[in-house]
């Protein structure tokens, strides 16, 4: 392999490197704000069911 070669080979793995670590961040992002979103789905669906069975029953 000539030096031409393995530096190409060299800067394919660095990129291949970047793309895994960029991938991994957004990976690790979206697990830190996962738990927030179903939080507030759930907050926002029970909020819903109440003013409904508020409206029901006319309490």
């Amino acid at each position: 392999m000539t030096t031409a070669e393995q530096s190409l080979a060299d800067d394919k793995m660095r990129a291949e490197i970047a793309k895994l670590i960029a991938e991994t961040s957004k990976i690790n992002a979206e697990a830190r704000w996962y738990p927030l979103a179903v939080a507030t789905g759930l907050v926002g669906a029970i909020a819903g069911l109440t003013a409904f069975i508020i409206k029901l029953f006319g309490l």
